[in-house]
């Protein structure tokens, strides 16, 4: 039995290991991403039981990522092997300070090419919760709806839907677009959790709360907004409010706490946590990311999560 779905796109990292442009680089270590990838491991390590829908490659990096996510615990029935397309990639840098550069090669890349046949195929009946991002509508007409049809059979199920818009401009065809599409999707999940620059693009909103009610009042039960150090904001139609964020001393590389954020929250939600408790468990995680440079390799186990908090949060 699985307890959470998700989809979208792993990617191999070249990450840099020299400071400077990318293209006067010359070393880089490999790892794996992907913002559902992330989340996936996030909430294995936490101990709960993962499906990933994906099309992979059958190129080296395809390979790699196959046997990572077998390694890691994931369910990898639904991972769809593609021999005429190849898999994603994207390169880091390694800056000064500040977040680093990246560049990315994706375009017409195995998972972009993810259909509803395949999401037909996955048992949803007896799974909690379906994760979705707003990555994945941007790969291609087929992603959209695959997602789409996904949201159609967690429905179907009775599962709780959550959707991180984690938005990239940069794949959409235009801003107009994407707002429509992301906010469409929102509109049809249980839980939206926006970062507070996504929720300002997506909304015309400023300020946490409004944005917060933007999505209540179009079907979202749930709203979470990540303020970074600040910590989130929260609002559903019985509760709200501001849950601080835990003190980092140094900040390594931000890519990746939104997903951090999203595991921990979830991971709280699926033990039958409140609303705050498990935003404190989301806060607890990005934290941890942030102090580390890969997007996952950090990601805590449920022991050592408890003991992060029991040492580090004060109320």
């Amino acid at each position: 039995m699985t307890e959470v779905i998700t989809l979208g796109e792993p990617m191999v990292v070249l990450i840099a290991q020299e400071t400077g442009e990318l293209k006067d680089v010359t070393q880089f270590s490999r790892g794996i991403a992907g913002a559902e990838f992330n989340v996936a491991i996030g909430l294995t390590r936490l101990g709960h039981s993962c499906t990933y829908i994906t099309r992979l490659g059958t190129d080296p990096f395809g390979q790699y990522i196959y046997e990572s996510i077998k390694a890691a615990g994931i369910d990898y029935s639904n991972i769809y092997l593609d021999e005429e397309h190849l898999t994603g990639l994207y390169l880091k840098s390694k800056p000064l300070a500040g977040d680093p550069a990246t560049h990315y090669y994706r375009k017409n890349s195995a998972a972009s090419y993810l259909s509803e046949e395949n999401i037909e195929r996955v048992n949803f009946r007896e799974a909690k919760l379906l994760h979705i991002t707003g990555i994945s509508p941007a790969l291609s007409q087929s992603c959209t709806d695959s997602v789409y049809r996904a949201i159609m059979k967690a429905h179907e199920a009775n599962m709780i839907i959550s959707f991180d818009p984690n938005i990239r401009k940069v794949l959409w065809k235009s801003e107009a677009d994407m707002k429509s599409r992301l906010n469409d999707i929102a509109s049809k999940c249980d839980i939206v959790l926006p970062g507070i620059e996504e929720g300002r693009i997506l909304t015309g909103m400023e300020s946490p709360e409004k944005i917060a009610d933007f999505y209540l009042s179009r079907g979202s039960k749930v709203v979470v907004i990540k303020l970074g150090k600040l910590g989130a904001y929260f609002k559903s139609k019985d509760d709200s409010g501001y849950v601080k964020g835990f003190k980092v001393e140094n900040v390594v590389d931000t890519v990746g706490a939104g997903d951090g954020f999203a595991s921990g929250f979830l991971s709280g939600m699926l033990q039958g946590r409140n609303l705050k408790e498990s935003i404190v468990f989301g806060n607890a995680v990005a934290s941890i990311i942030i102090q580390s440079k890969g997007d996952n390799a950090d990601l805590p186990s449920k022991e050592q999560l408890d003991e992060y908090i029991k040492e580090r949060y004060i109320e």
